[in-house]
C-alpha cells in the first residue's frame, strides 16, 4: 500500500492519537470508578474481578472480527464505533440502582462492562494499525511512531485513574459517569468533522479466515503477549488497589475518601510514567536501523529482566507471612519495597510492551495488517481476561504473596516463549 504524503500523515496520526487519548481517559477513570465504587459497597475481591471478566472476554471476541470488518469497511469505521460504543456503555453504566441485590448489580455491570470491551478493542486495533500505514520507513519511523502513541495513551490512562477517583470522591457515581459520557461524545463529534476520509484500503474480498494467524511469528508473539499482560493485570486488577486500600483506609468517611486520592493518585502515576518509558523506548534502546532478529532478541533478554522484579516481591511477601501472625498487618518496610518493587516492575514492563507493539506490525503485511494486529490483541485481551481472574482468586486465596508468585510465574513463561522466536525464521532487513 503507498503511503500518504508526510503532512498528511502527520495530519491523520495526530488525529488517530487524539482519539485514542479521548478513549482511554474514559477507560481508565471507569475502572477506577467501578473498582473503587464496588469495593465500598462490600464487594469482595473474587466478585470484584468478576465485574472485569465481561469486559476482557469481549476483547477476546472483538479482536477476533475487528481486523476483518475494518478490512472491509475501513479503520474509520471501526475507529468511530468504538467511541460511539464507549459513549452508550458510560450513559448505561449510569443507569445502576442502588436497591438491586448484589447480584443483579454485578450482571449488569458486567453486562455494560463488555460492551465498554467491544469499544476499547475496536478503538484499540483501528490506532495501532493506522500505524503501519502512516509511519515513515526512515529511521526506525514504525517503532518510533507506535511507541509515542502506546506510551502516550497509557500515560493518558494513567490519567483517567486519578480522573475516575477524584471524580467519585467529588461528585459520586452517577455523575461522574456522565460527565465522562459527555466529554467523550462531544470529542467524537469533533473527530467526525475532522478525520480524514480512510485510514487504509478497503479490501472487500478479505475473508474471515484471515483472522486466524498462519505465521510462527506472531503466533509466538501472542502467545507470550498472553502472558506478559497477564502478569501485569495479576496485580494491578484487583490485589494491589486492595491492599492499598487496607493499609491507607481507616473505614470512616474522611478515610474512604483519602484512601480513594491515594489510590488513584498512585495508580496514575504509574500508568503515566510507563507510558512515558514506553514512548521513550526507541531512544533508550538507541532504535537505529536495526534488523527484527534483533529487536526479537531484545524482547527476550529485557522479559528476564522483568522477571526478577517479581521474584523479589514473592520472596518479600512470603517472609512477611511467615513471620506475621494472621491478624498482623503488614510492617511499613514491606509495604515501602513493594512500591519501589510496583515502579521497578512499570518501567521493565513498558520496554518490553514497546517491543511486542512494534514487532507485530513489523511482523506484518500491510494488506493484512488489521487482521495481524487484531488476532495479535485476542492474545492481549486473553492475557488480561487470565490476569484478571487469577488476580480476585489469587489475593483472595493467599494474599500478597500468592498474587505476587502467580504474576512471577507468568513473567518467566512469557520470557521462554518470547525466546522462541530466536528460532523462527525472522527476516534479516530493517524496518
Amino acid at each position: 500500500m503507498k503511503k500518504p504524503a508526510r503532512s498528511d500523515a502527520l495530519t491523520a496520526y495526530l488525529l488517530v492519537t487524539a482519539a485514542y487519548w479521548a478513549f482511554m481517559l474514559t477507560d481508565g477513570a471507569l475502572r477506577m470508578l467501578v473498582l473503587l465504587h464496588f469495593h465500598t459497597l462490600g464487594f469482595s475481591p473474587v466478585q470484584l474481578a468478576y465485574l472485569f471478566v465481561l469486559y476482557e472476554v469481549a476483547g477476546i471476541v472483538t479482536n477476533a472480527t475487528a481486523g476483518w470488518l475494518a478490512a472491509r469497511y475501513g479503520l474509520n469505521s471501526t475507529l468511530f464505533s468504538g467511541l460511539l460504543l464507549q459513549v452508550a456503555a458510560l450513559v448505561a453504566l449510569a443507569q445502576l440502582d442502588s436497591s438491586w441485590t448484589t447480584v443483579q448489580s454485578v450482571v449488569f455491570v458486567m453486562t455494560v462492562q463488555g460492551l465498554s470491551g467491544v469499544a476499547k478493542d475496536l478503538t484499540k486495533m483501528s490506532a495501532k494499525s493506522a500505524i503501519k500505514q502512516l509511519a515513515p520507513d526512515q529511521n526506525q519511523g514504525l517503532f518510533r511512531w507506535v511507541a509515542l502513541l502506546t506510551g502516550s495513551k497509557n500515560a493518558v490512562k494513567g490519567l483517567g485513574f486519578l480522573v475516575g477517583a477524584a471524580l467519585l470522591a467529588l461528585v459520586g457515581f452517577a455523575s461522574s459517569v456522565y460527565f465522562l459520557a459527555t466529554a467523550l461524545a462531544c470529542v467524537l463529534v469533533a473527530l467526525w468533522i475532522t478525520m480524514p476520509a480512510g485510514l487504509s484500503v478497503v479490501r472487500k474480498s478479505a475473508r474471515f479466515s484471515e483472522v486466524m494467524s498462519q505465521s510462527t511469528k506472531i503466533n509466538t508473539l501472542s502467545l507470550a503477549r498472553v502472558f506478559l499482560f497477564g502478569a501485569r493485570d495479576v496485580w494491578f486488577v484487583v490485589g494491589v488497589p486492595i491492599y492499598f486500600y487496607s493499609v491507607l483506609s481507616d473505614g470512616s468517611v474522611d478515610g474512604n475518601r483519602t484512601a480513594f486520592f491515594m489510590i488513584g493518585t498512585f495508580m496514575a502515576l504509574w500508568i503515566i510514567v510507563y507510558g512515558a518509558v514506553q514512548a521513550a523506548a526507541p531512544g533508550l534502546l538507541k532504535a537505529n536501523d536495526k534488523t527484527q532478529v534483533h529487536w526479537a532478541n531484545e524482547a527476550t533478554r529485557w522479559a528476564w529482566r522483568l522477571a526478577a522484579v517479581p521474584t523479589v516481591l514473592t520472596v518479600a511477601a512470603v517472609l512477611i507471612t511467615l513471620t506475621s501472625s494472621a491478624l498482623a498487618a503488614p510492617p511499613m518496610w514491606f509495604t515501602i519495597v513493594l512500591v519501589i518493587g510496583l515502579w521497578v516492575f512499570g518501567a521493565l514492563f513498558a520496554i518490553n510492551s514497546a517491543l511486542h507493539s512494534y514487532l507485530i506490525l513489523a511482523f506484518s503485511e500491510s494488506d493484512r495488517v488489521t487482521t495481524s494486529v487484531g488476532f495479535y490483541y485476542m492474545a492481549n485481551a486473553g492475557g488480561r481476561l487470565l490476569g484478571t481472574v487469577l488476580s480476585g482468586l489469587s489475593y483472595q486465596l493467599g494474599g500478597l504473596a500468592l498474587m505476587l508468585a502467580t504474576a512471577t510465574t507468568m513473567v518467566v513463561l512469557a520470557a521462554t516463549v518470547t525466546g522462541r522466536l530466536q528460532a523462527t525464521e525472522l527476516p534479516q532487513q530493517s524496518h
